[in-house]
């Protein structure tokens, strides 16, 4: 009997994916990342940590459905390469999505070791997505979940062919609803669990908070200006806006006002209309292509700058120094550096990278 390792979050998704691999006939091992602890993210000792309900409620769930269960102290990673970086990119100007950084380093690459380890075959998560075999191809392809609503392809571009080989995705072919249903049928506790929505170690949302409480250090008062230069008001910080938001953008000018531009070096935000938000082009560094091979010439794909946005028609060409150009049929509103573009063709993940520029 092959073990598979189930990273479990404590929700209803990772729960029902290890009920799902033990009918298939697996063997689970249940394990959790310890990610963080209170002080990390800036919540008193005394409040009480949410990720410790999630523990016991995969616990739990482990206890019933009848398989081993460990949590894994990743904390010192998580600290590297998911929080520091993020950081690090609002105070570049840029709007990270950690996410994906957190799939990349933590679940795919040292969760991996561990499965080793533990003489796992595979790594199971409750991502909605898919995977298969091209036999004609001879190449492992990742794709979208057949719940479009709930789709995660966006944050797994990352994948590599050795990592899909060995990893499960046993939710990708059902919706959301049935996998709840699934999970009542199975007496789970937490089968109505609410899905998590922010970003963790964010529990208020208050990312300048978050950030100056990390760095020590204030953003200090900068202007806001349109995009002509003309100062029109004043803002605590250039970290607390992305490109394309309304909300907190007080100016003396009249009618509706978006973030256009974020100007780390200078402390100033560019604000301007809806229209201008829209752009065409853009290149994208830290590119992978699930396939290993990034295309000889330009490819018509359909594409995405934010999760869950709309796929749009656009054309892919590898630069010279291995960036890409993706140029929209249509101009996309805004675009932002940080994020991530992830190409498609069809239901098939190409690859996607990280938004350097916007032209």
């Amino acid at each position: 009997m092959s073990k598979a390792l189930i990273a479990m979050s404590g929700g209803v998704d990772s729960s029902v994916a290890a009920v799902l691999m033990k009918e298939q006939g697996y063997e689970p091992i249940g394990v959790t990342m310890k990610l963080y602890d209170n002080e990390d993210i800036q919540i008193s000792r005394e409040k009480t940590c949410c990720s410790l309900s999630d523990v016991e409620d995969a616990r739990t769930v482990a206890l019933k459905v009848g398989f081993p269960y460990y949590v894994f102290n990743f904390k010192a990673e998580f600290q590297e390469k998911v929080i520091r970086k993020f950081v690090e990119s609002y105070r570049e100007g840029r709007t990270p999505n950690p996410c994906i950084d957190c799939n990349r380093y933590l679940k795919f690459a040292e969760l991996y070791r561990r499965a080793k380890e533990l003489g796992c075959e595979y790594i199971v998560t409750g991502h909605y997505a898919r995977i298969r075999y091209n036999e004609a191809a001879q190449k492992y392809e990742l794709l979208k979940g057949v719940d479009e609503a709930k789709d995660q392809s966006y944050v797994l571009y990352h994948l590599t062919q050795e990592q899909l080989a060995r990893t499960k995705f046993p939710l990708g072919e059902f919706t959301k609803e049935e996998i709840r249903k699934k999970a009542q049928e199975a007496g789970l506790l937490n089968a109505d669990k609410h899905d998590s929505q922010d970003i963790c170690f964010i529990p208020d949302g208050n990312h300048k908070k978050f950030i100056e409480g990390y760095t020590g250090q204030k953003a200090g008062t900068g202007n806001f200006v349109d995009i002509n230069g003309k100062v029109v008001g004043t803002q605590q910080g250039y970290y607390r806006y992305t490109v394309g938001q309304r909300k907190g953008v007080q100016v003396k000018r009249e009618g509706k006002n978006y973030v256009l531009e974020i100007r780390a070096e200078t402390n100033e935000v560019v604000i301007g209309r809806n229209k201008d938000l829209f752009r065409s082009k853009l290149i994208a560094d830290d590119f992978h292509w699930i396939c290993g091979e990034e295309p000889k010439q330009p490819v018509n794909v359909t594409a995405r700058t934010r999760y869950h946005q709309t796929l749009a028609a656009a054309t892919a060409a590898v630069l010279e120094d291995g960036r890409v150009c993706v140029a929209f049929e249509e101009p996309q509103r805004a675009i932002t550096k940080g994020q991530s573009v992830v190409l498609y063709d069809g239901e098939v993940v190409l690859g996607g990278g990280t938004i350097a520029q916007v032209l």
